[in-house]
């Protein structure tokens, strides 16, 4: 005899009805999106310390941004500024054409050469910046006469060193010989990072040696140089502050002669800050440009612009907030006529 509580097997769904669900169907999976609770605790985190280093910099009185808004674009500072942009550009100019002269020494076969171009960079890169500033400030003291002559024979033309080596070109002459030690590794870099290759193919065409470098090699060896040189730059524009102990009128040197008279230490500090900014900003924004002019012929695709990136940032927004509200469609498994 039959028991009645066996239950009886399942027979073919009446006309109309809906179909049971089929286990583990997709469509009947609840979708949970993952729950990143660490990291939105970090996002929080971090917003709360900005909020609140904003808000000390509006509200706390010691920032004193009257006194900023006073100096930041007066006269002196502007001067400052074009003094520090000066020393910038004839050191990195001057620097890196040393540096470049110094890198091939260093890649030449000739003993001497490579010998010398070592020995200059191994000293100018142990010798602190500032210690060659005062060392060449004062060069008058070992050299009182510069002249041309004969090597350890008669001097024919001598001229007094303080007329050819003032206080700037002290600086320049300190500054240039210290970022050369540093370009020439730069360059040096950048031309071992050159495939070997393309000189023996260029040697094979009968190109000259110095074509093949001014052509060939340094246009490929930039890729690998303007990273490094670019840092290097801005590294140089915030080391010409050190030039203050030659009393030169650069920009750290003028906002400590103005706090010093009016004792506004935090804002003239504040002013030097902000111009720093801006300049290394624009150096960043101009490094970027040379780089992807550079990488047009290795690149098919060069890195967007600025503009692009904002533009395509926009669009990503805009895209993930139509999404958001599009409604889900279920999915449904291949030769499902349901």
């Amino acid at each position: 005899m039959a028991s009645t509580t066996d239950t009886a097997p399942p027979g073919p769904a009446a006309p109309g009805a809906p179909a049971p669900p089929v286990p583990d169907d997709p469509a009947t999976l609840k979708v949970v999106p993952a729950r990143h609770y660490a990291r939105w605790v970090a996002a929080a985190a971090v917003v709360v310390l900005v909020a609140q280093f904003t808000h000390g910099l509006a509200t706390n009185p010691v920032w004193e941004w009257h006194v900023f808004r006073d100096y930041v674009l007066s006269e002196t500072i502007v001067q400052a500024v074009w003094v520090t942009l000066q020393l910038t550009a004839y050191a990195t100019v001057l620097g890196f054409l040393l540096g470049t002269v110094l890198a091939f020494m260093r890649l030449s076969r000739s003993p001497v050469l490579q010998t010398v171009a070592w020995t200059y960079i191994w000293i100018f890169r142990s010798i602190p910046m500032i210690v060659q500033l005062v060392f060449w400030f004062n060069l008058s003291a070992l050299y009182d006469r510069l002249g041309l002559g004969i090597p350890f024979g008669p001097v024919f033309w001598s001229v007094d060193s303080n007329s050819i080596i003032g206080t700037i070109g002290a600086a320049v002459i300190g500054l240039t010989l210290h970022q050369a030690a540093y370009a020439a590794e730069i360059v040096r870099g950048g031309v071992l990072a050159v495939d070997e290759g393309q000189l023996q193919a260029a040697a094979a065409l009968g190109i000259p040696r110095l074509r093949q470098i001014r052509r060939i090699v340094l246009p490929q060896a930039m890729r690998a140089i303007l990273p490094t040189a670019g840092n290097e730059i801005i590294g140089l524009l915030k080391g010409t502050s050190v030039v203050y102990v030659m009393s030169i009128g650069e920009l750290f040197y003028q906002v400590q002669v103005i706090y010093g008279r009016n004792g506004r230490v935090i804002p003239l500090l504040l002013v030097a800050t902000a111009w720093y900014v801006v300049l290394t900003s624009l150096l960043s924004v101009a490094q970027y440009y040379v780089e992807r002019r550079y990488a047009r012929g290795a690149d098919r695709t060069p890195p967007p612009t600025l503009l692009r990136r904002a533009r395509r940032f926009v669009r990503t927004l805009r895209t993930a907030a139509a999404q958001r509200h599009r409604p889900v469609v279920p999915f449904k498994p291949l030769g499902d006529t349901r």
